[in-house]
């Protein structure tokens, strides 16, 4: 291991799904805030399956889509990239959005060769109401990690901030239909995650 080897920042790929805009505020944050901390990162966002009818009947929906119709969507060098990622969804009956499922599914091949194992991963998720699977949806999502030989980096109750989003497997925002956007107790325990996965991924760099 050379010098140079210590010094390269962590690669950080922050993937997700959202349909009307908070886990894409939530995956923007946690960005700036590894971007901060040192980290060099790629925002994508999974490919939509949602048929073009159902999108254009909800206004919020539709809007998002045009908005962020520019961000690129993930593949699978974003995977091979990065020594971290932090995986975003929002709940479906307490489960991870089959839109980025779909994206996972799509990882076999990589899974096979060993290319997803010993890489930190962390997740992010939001509900439409209090207590709305965001727990089973972020441990739904961390089995999958665990297939993948990866290394679950969750927040925890490390920083004072989670003690007031109160969420220890990861970020997660109550969004009310639309009715809370996200605020400064999301932002702050997404920043905390967002650091805390890039400084154990450096670790874990720096001793290899």
């Amino acid at each position: 291991m050379t010098g140079s080897d210590v010094t390269e920042p962590v690669r950080l790929s922050v993937i997700y799904y959202s349909s009307t805009g908070t886990n894409y505020e939530i995956a923007r944050t946690i960005a700036e805030a590894a971007e901060k901390a040192g980290a060099e990162v790629r925002l994508r966002k999974v490919h939509e399956l949602a048929p073009e009818e159902a999108i254009a009947s909800n206004q919020g929906w539709a809007q998002h889509a045009a908005a962020t119709q520019d961000v690129i969507e993930a593949d699978k060098d974003d995977m091979t990239w990065a020594d971290a990622v932090i995986f975003g969804s929002p709940t479906r009956f307490g489960n991870v959005a089959a839109q980025l499922k779909q994206f996972l599914d799509t990882l076999g091949g990589l899974w096979a060769q060993g290319l997803l194992a010993d890489k930190v991963y962390s997740g992010f998720t939001s509900t439409s109401t209090r207590h709305g699977g965001q727990e089973s949806t972020l441990l739904a999502l961390y089995t999958t990690i665990h297939h993948f030989g990866g290394i679950v980096v969750a927040p925890g109750y490390t920083d004072p901030a989670k003690f007031a989003d109160g969420n220890p497997y990861g970020t997660s925002h109550v969004d009310g239909n639309g009715e809370n956007p996200v605020d400064d107790v999301t932002r702050a325990a997404a920043r905390v995650q967002a650091q805390r996965v890039v400084r154990i991924a450096a670790a874990l760099k720096a001793g290899r």
